[in-house]
């Protein structure tokens, strides 16, 4: 078992043992939590740890499978009160030689899971972009809730978003 430790996330492909997993753990101590946190506009990040591991798949690919475990502290979009939000999120990705990077105007989506292998596999670079996925997007402190008057007309924009072109219509004429 191979263990990777905070210092050393990006893993050489080359020194990867096809034969065997290679295992790994990141827990960022507390100023790494902290500089993350300011980097993805989070009040706190208490608690962020990212395991799992590398193993080969087929003759030329790899295939990272973890799981993300973190406490973060957002601000309520309604009142900006810390909500406390506990993840843990299931991480996988395929590094491939063959896997194609998108060009031209129209492209269709790639995988999300497939990534282009190159020289090295970065895992504080995943748990950053795991992290990010699942962070909530709109956090709610317990009870919050938009003032009547305004839920209402938000909700009438929604239902009619296309009511101030009829009097901008009438002015022209």
């Amino acid at each position: 078992m191979t263990r990777q430790n905070d210092n050393n996330t990006r893993l050489r492909v080359a020194h990867l043992n096809p034969r065997q997993p290679t295992e790994f753990r990141i827990t960022p101590d507390a100023e790494a939590r902290k500089a993350l946190a300011a980097e993805l506009d989070l009040l706190d990040l208490p608690k962020l740890d990212f395991a799992g591991a590398i193993r080969a798949k087929g003759t030329d690919a790899w295939e990272l499978t973890g799981q993300l475990t973190a406490r973060v502290v957002q601000p309520c979009v309604v009142t900006l009160a810390p909500v406390k939000t506990d993840l843990s999120e299931p991480v996988h990705r395929i590094y491939s030689p063959h896997a194609a990077t998108p060009e031209g105007e129209e492209v269709e989506m790639p995988d999300e899971e497939v990534d282009l292998l190159g020289q090295f596999i970065d895992l504080r670079a995943v748990m950053i972009e795991a992290l990010e996925l699942a962070l909530p997007l709109y956090p709610r402190a317990a009870g919050a809730e938009l003032p009547a008057d305004e839920a209402e007309d938000a909700d009438a924009e929604i239902r009619r978003p296309f009511a101030g072109l009829a009097d901008l219509l009438k002015q022209k004429q």
